[in-house]
C-alpha cells in the first residue's frame, strides 16, 4: 500500500473528508469486535500490565502494538463508527465496558504476555451475555482511584 499525503491526493482526485459515522448499538460494535478476533484464532496478542494499579489518567492512556485493543482499531467499520484509537481509555469509551469489563480481556494478571485472539473473543462474549463471574473487591477498590 502507497501512502499520499492529503495534499498530494488533493491534486489528483477530490477528497470528501466529510462522512458520517455509522451508528452502531453497543452490542453491535462488541460483536463486531468478536467477529474480527474470530478471523483468526490462534492469533497471540499482548495484553497491558496491571491494569488495576494504574491511576485512571495512566490507564486510559494505555495501549500495546497487537493488543485486542489494536485488532478492533484496525477495522475501517469500527473507526467509521467512532473507534479513535487503539488507547485503554478509548475501548472503555466506544465499547462501554467497565474497567473490570475490560481488565479482564486485556490484562497481563489474567493472560501473562499474550493471549489468543480467541480466549480475548470469549472474554468479550462473556460480558455481552452479562455471565461475568469473579468480581474482586481488591479490584473495584483500585480502579476507584
Amino acid at each position: 500500500m502507497k501512502h499520499h499525503a492529503l495534499e498530494q491526493l488533493q491534486t489528483v482526485a477530490e477528497v470528501d473528508q466529510v462522512y458520517p459515522r455509522r451508528a452502531m448499538s453497543r452490542t453491535e460494535r462488541l460483536e463486531r469486535w468478536v467477529e474480527l478476533l474470530e478471523r483468526n484464532p490462534g492469533r497471540r496478542l499482548s495484553t497491558l500490565h496491571q491494569t488495576e494499579y494504574q491511576p485512571a489518567r495512566e490507564r486510559a492512556a494505555m495501549r500495546s502494538n497487537g493488543s485486542p485493543i489494536s485488532v478492533a482499531f484496525a477495522d475501517p467499520v469500527l473507526r467509521a463508527a467512532g473507534l479513535e484509537n487503539d488507547s485503554y481509555g478509548e475501548a472503555k469509551r466506544f465499547f462501554e465496558l467497565t474497567d473490570h469489563q475490560l481488565h479482564r480481556v486485556i490484562c497481563y494478571c489474567h493472560f501473562g504476555e499474550t493471549l489468543s485472539a480467541a480466549e480475548a473473543a470469549h472474554q468479550i462474549r462473556k460480558t455481552l451475555s452479562g455471565r461475568q463471574r469473579g468480581m474482586f473487591i481488591r479490584l473495584r477498590v483500585m480502579f476507584d482511584r
